[in-house]
């Protein structure tokens, strides 16, 4: 099966339905399926032929979706790019996918102006502006009907990792679709009835659940650019039923002075993936939304991976603490924890997580040394630490490459960064690791706090020390009131705060 037939098919089945609204427009899927159809045979008149890829770089408007559409009914295989990233990585996300068109929303013009001249693929720039609609009006309303097949590039995403250099992850048809079922495999279920809200891009980790709402024939909300209180008034407005967030999205939702008291009775299920979640944010959330949060982990490579539904996070298991962990690992998805050697380790073992998924990665785009290191035997090293329990649930220490060896001890910046979020005065940390002429390195926090905080350092390095033994104190802890610099997709980078500190080491070790 192929995306584009399916669905043709949900059209024909749901034409008069609501399938999509954005701001004040509300379009059925046959008025939706038309504004992709003209999409298809704009790209197709701009030279774009099946298999082409092109890229975007767009917020979460009318024109997103029309481009969902168009591009899979055009036969061309889509590659978001992130609006936060710059200029030089959207030309080395085309260049590696040899992208031969690119659309941008009117804000993001600057970071693809003349890129076709840089790029060689590249031969046309398309600006999502004011006459977008004008240039949608101009193209054919003919279905052009290209056939598609289930071993056929669908969407390239793209995963930085902890290096900042992306790397390019292809789904065929077949796999977007297998992907997009299994992250609804532990929601609700969804029906004609369902609303689901975008307040994540559709280009990215929201669209795994804007492809299934259409083939059910729901409706999907598009949000716009993201806003804390526009969140909080259209999931209440239009009586959303399924919504995703990332973390740092629901802790900026859940902090908003509007926040409470409002009717969220329709909501079924919010989602949230992207990144580890504070106990703090999961309580906020539960308190603002009630007891319908869930949780995804997965990688670009390799998802969903393990859930978390409400019963199961608030729940008393004994051997586990689910309010910890990222998730039950999926019953269709192998995970082990393998030591430096590859040898699986036991219950509650801490090594690297290797996983094997239906519809992971072949292997990265154009890039087979990098492909042979993370794809071993047909399983997926994800390059996070973590520890699996007798009960199935897993715990994400942190990325391999951001431990930190201090004395011989293997620190985990993650877990000190969950320790320091639970004081009620700080919003968020970060931990790395800083030279120490004694200990090799030793872990630096960097905490945010509000405006007038009370909170000292010393009390923060004492609250580490007596939960996690003195041995795995903060050497360096730093108090600032600025936010935490931010990757594309909203994680934290770690790397940024980090590289100052290692300025003039030839290495990443110091001392004795």
């Amino acid at each position: 099966m192929d995306v584009p037939s399916l669905m043709r098919q949900s059209v024909h089945f749901h034409r008069e339905r609501t399938a999509l609204i954005a701001g004040t427009r509300h379009l059925t899927f046959g008025e939706a399926w038309e504004r992709g159809v003209r999409v298809a045979n704009g790209l197709i008149a701009a030279g774009v032929r099946p298999g082409d890829r092109v890229a975007a770089v767009e917020d979460n408007t009318l024109g997103a979706a029309d481009l969902f559409l168009g591009a899979a009914i055009a036969g061309a295989v889509r590659v978001p790019l992130y609006p936060r990233s710059s200029r030089e990585a959207h030309a080395i996300m085309m260049a590696q996918t040899e992208t031969v068109l690119v659309v941008a929303e009117e804000p993001y013009i600057d970071t693809v102006k003349g890129l076709e001249h840089e790029v060689g693929s590249l031969h046309t720039v398309l600006v999502r502006d004011s006459g977008w609609e004008d240039w949608l009006a101009a193209q054919s309303a003919a279905d052009p009907l290209i056939e598609v097949g289930p071993d056929d590039w669908y969407i390239i995403r793209h995963s930085s990792g902890t290096t900042g250099r992306p790397k390019g992850v292809g789904y065929t048809q077949h796999d977007w679709l297998v992907n997009c079922r299994n992250w609804y495999y532990r929601l609700p279920r969804l029906s004609t009835d369902s609303v689901v809200g975008h307040a994540a891009p559709i280009s990215h980790a929201a669209g795994y659940l804007f492809l299934p709402a259409w083939l059910a024939g729901a409706t999907n909300v598009l949000y716009g650019p993201f806003s804390a209180t526009s969140t909080l008034e259209l999931t209440e407005a239009h009586r959303v039923t399924h919504l995703y967030l990332a973390p740092t999205m629901l802790a900026g939702v859940t902090a908003d002075p509007t926040a409470d008291g409002r009717d969220f009775s329709a909501l079924e299920g919010l989602l949230m993936g992207g990144s580890p979640v504070t106990e703090r944010t999961i309580e906020a959330g539960r308190r603002v939304f009630g007891d319908v949060l869930h949780q995804v982990f997965g990688q670009t490579e390799a998802t969903p991976l393990t859930f978390l539904t409400p019963q199961e996070w608030f729940s008393d298991v004994p051997g586990s603490t689910p309010l910890r962990s990222a998730g039950r690992v999926l019953p269709f998805c192998r995970l082990e924890i393998r030591d430096a050697e590859g040898a699986v380790l036991g219950p509650d073992g801490v090594g690297e997580i290797w996983t094997q998924v239906e519809a992971q990665m072949s292997g990265y785009w154009g890039d087979p040394e990098r492909s042979a290191d993370r794809l071993v035997d047909g399983w997926i090293r994800t390059g996070d630490i973590g520890r699996l329990d007798a009960n199935g649930y897993l715990y994400l220490l942190d990325r391999a490459d951001d431990m930190i060896v201090s004395g011989g001890f293997n620190i985990w910046p993650a877990e000190l960064e969950t320790i320091l979020a639970r004081h009620p005065q700080v919003r968020e940390a970060a931990v790395f690791g800083i030279p120490h002429e004694k200990w090799g390195e030793t872990p630096m926090a960097v905490c945010v706090v509000d405006p007038g905080a009370t909170v000292s350092e010393e009390e923060l390095v004492e609250l580490v020390a007596t939960t996690l033994g003195r041995h795995q104190k903060p050497g360096r802890l730093q108090l600032t009131t600025e936010p935490l610099p931010v990757s594309p997709t909203g994680k934290v980078q770690r790397r940024v705060l980090r590289e100052p500190h290692w300025a003039g080491h030839e290495g990443r070790v110091s001392g004795a």
